[in-house]
């Protein structure tokens, strides 16, 4: 008999501290429940003296379940009760390999006037960085055009009209679409080669979409290499996304599809698919990724992004397997990854140039949120590594 006369006490109490907050919306609800407050008041009243006793003590419960509620609420603002994320890798430090490869040669050309050798060594000195002989030339002959128009006559003045051209070269639309009709769950595909790490950077995206508050569903399309999905399924349990696997050696279209239908099911937000990888020469295997992309676009599902895995220290050779893959399923953006690792990144440029796809993202170290937005002013910026 106690607690059924405290239970309606204490909720009162509760009730009064946030009276100034919503009385006027439970007003109704209060003159409803009048007459069972009459009908229990003897029996408060009779335990009055022990509620007295008990007061400080259900006050005290409530403060703190007030508390831990309050800190769970959108806009608390109880620091601590966030997760504070690490700051973004900065391009300019994760670059330094890239910058150190080309950094005495442009010290060179900043010290000088414009000559005939000057066109010389910036020549090498692109295509030493992979920009890619075709891409070099077409860029020098660009260059060559500004510093007649512009009249410049030194090194300095030269890099700095080079940047501003790279820069315009780099400027696309690098977004990525979630983009689907109503009724469709957006689907990303990821291929590539193997050992370039699309499941790494499937797990890298899916931490990067949870922490803005999406919800994803990892696809484990790659059926053949073993450990695949157990690979996948660990970054699904890390960055707390749902997850889908085939039975081994089965066929990838149809974990794609059922992992959509899945998605769909749950209400979630985005399918990242993995697939396994390829060399871009293998015919049938570039068949069956195609088919890989037609199914995945049927019923739930609908393709917004194909994004190839390029490993960034395999420079020029990225090149070809961009053109295959890109004719074989429509790529639409390029994940390169191991910049920081590469002294190659002028790979970038060929890509862009000759391909006209856009990297998206770029992998700058081994941690889980180190795969980063592609930004062309930092990366020029970071490679000729001026204060």
């Amino acid at each position: 008999m106690l607690s059924l006369a405290i239970l309606p006490w204490a909720h009162r109490a509760w009730v009064t501290r946030r009276a100034d907050r919503d009385v006027k919306g439970v007003a109704p609800e209060i003159e409803e429940v009048a007459p069972e407050i009459e009908e229990v008041a003897p029996e408060i009243e009779e335990f009055a003296p022990e509620l007295e006793e008990v007061a400080p003590e259900i006050e005290q419960d409530s403060a703190s379940f007030d508390s831990k509620v309050d800190a769970h609420l959108p806009g608390s603002e109880e620091e601590g009760e966030r997760e504070e994320l690490p700051p973004v890798p900065s391009m300019r430090d994760k670059l330094s390999k890239a910058r150190a490869a080309i950094s005495d040669r442009l010290k060179g050309i900043k010290g000088d006037s414009v000559s005939s050798s000057t066109w010389e060594e910036l020549e090498e000195l692109l295509i030493l960085a992979d920009v890619g002989v075709a891409t070099t030339f077409d860029a020098v002959q660009r260059l060559r055009e500004t510093a007649r128009l512009e009249k410049l006559e030194t090194g300095v003045d030269l890099l700095a009209a080079l940047k501003r051209q790279m820069k315009d070269d780099l400027s696309r639309s690098r977004e990525l679409s979630l983009s689907a009709p109503e009724g469709s769950v957006p689907v990303w595909l990821f291929v590539g080669v193997n050992g370039v790490g699309k499941t790494t950077s499937i797990g890298k995206v899916a931490r990067r979409l949870t922490d803005d508050g999406l919800d994803v569903l990892l696809a484990a399309g790659d059926t053949f290499r073993a450990a695949a999905a157990e690979q996948l399924e660990k970054w699904a349990q890390r960055c707390g996304s749902d997850f889908v696997r085939g039975s081994e050696g089965a066929d990838p279209s149809s974990v794609i599809f059922d992992s959509a239908e899945a998605a769909k099911a749950r209400e979630i937000d985005v399918v990242l698919g993995d697939t396994a990888g390829r060399l871009q020469n293998k015919v049938n295997l570039m068949e069956e990724l195609a088919k890989v992309r037609r199914v995945a676009d049927r019923g739930p599902g609908q393709v917004c992004e194909v994004l190839l895995v390029i490993d960034a220290t395999t420079g020029q050779n990225g090149l070809s397997q961009a053109q295959q893959f890109a004719d074989a399923v429509g790529v639409t953006g390029i994940v390169l990854t191991k910049l920081d690792g590469s002294a190659k990144g002028g790979i970038v440029f060929a890509i862009e140039k000759e391909l006209s796809l856009p990297v998206k993202l770029v992998g700058l170290g081994e941690g889980d949120r180190d795969l980063v937005d592609f930004d062309p002013e930092q990366f020029v910026e970071a490679i000729f590594g001026d204060d």
